[in-house]
């Protein structure tokens, strides 16, 4: 059998390579060893801030009273329509 130009007597058999030494990129495709710097960090809050902010935040909801005599509560908007007599409450 002839393999590569020399003569072997015994048919070639799948073998497995261990390195002894991890492969290396080349200079141009390795990633430079730069940290970037740390965030800042945020400012100090108010205690009742930080309070609000865990909470949800602000409840945009007031309660409104129509001509009808209906109260009734709803989103703040500008002009808020009754859920009752269908009357627009303009302020």
């Amino acid at each position: 059998m002839v393999a590569g130009g020399v003569v072997a007597d015994v048919a070639m058999t799948s073998m497995t390579v261990h390195l002894t030494t991890a492969l290396r990129r080349p200079r141009h495709e390795r990633r430079p060893h730069v940290v970037p710097p740390p965030a800042p960090r945020p400012a100090p809050m108010h205690p009742a801030e930080r309070r609000m902010r865990d909470a949800g935040g602000p409840d945009d909801r007031a309660c409104y009273s129509c001509a009808c005599g209906y109260l009734f509560e709803a989103r703040v908007t500008a002009s808020v329509q009754c859920p009752n007599c269908d009357t627009v409450q303009a302020w």
